[in-house]
């Protein structure tokens, strides 16, 4: 499963990511770390860190999922809790990474929309995304689309690539969101 996927117009497969999809992750995100400002990391992390990162999530119940084409990993997302304290624990941050080559081609989209189920299904409540530079228009479309608002923006919170990066905080309810009391 090596390199780029040729093309997404062939058919995208969705699934629950394995341990042998971490070094093409890993390379994914590599790319987005070296050459981008959707993650604030400046050293990609190496392959073993990742898988590491994929066990937590998983170990969690919460999804890790990864779109192919041709048999290529396009793209991969994930949830985990917003943050530790419990009282946040009906709350996750989605994370959505698509290949370099297949940006623009409906991958995001094609990920975002089952992460959404799966956290729904998990017992979520709520969806934040943190997105890395306010010009970061792709993301903050997608999410848009997908039915997340604009809550926030944290100015200048980020240095990279010298210089000084926003975040963009989205968020949207999951299943009946604050209508209701979380299942006990």
């Amino acid at each position: 499963m090596s390199g780029p996927p040729a093309s997404a117009s062939e058919r995208v497969h969705v699934r629950s990511a394995r341990h042998d999809d971490i070094p093409h992750v890993a390379a994914v995100y590599a790319h987005h770390v070296l050459h981008g400002l959707a993650s604030f990391e400046v050293d990609p992390p190496d392959a073993a860190e990742m898988a590491r990162r994929h066990q937590n999530v998983v170990s969690l119940g919460l999804p890790y999922l990864v779109a192919e084409v041709g048999g290529r990993l396009a793209g991969y997302a994930y949830a985990v809790p917003y943050r530790t304290r419990p009282a946040y624990r009906y709350t996750v941050e989605n994370s959505i990474y698509v290949h370099h080559e297949c940006a623009g081609q409906g991958i995001g989209g094609t990920l975002l929309a089952p992460l959404i189920e799966a956290c729904a299904a998990a017992g979520c409540r709520q969806m934040v995304a943190v997105i890395g530079d306010s010009e970061n228009w792709a993301s903050i479309r997608l999410h848009e689309k997908f039915g997340f608002a604009r809550v926030g923006l944290l100015p200048a919170v980020g240095w990279k690539f010298n210089r000084w990066v926003d975040s963009v905080l989205m968020q949207r309810a999951l299943g009946p969101g604050d209508a209701a009391p979380p299942a006990a």
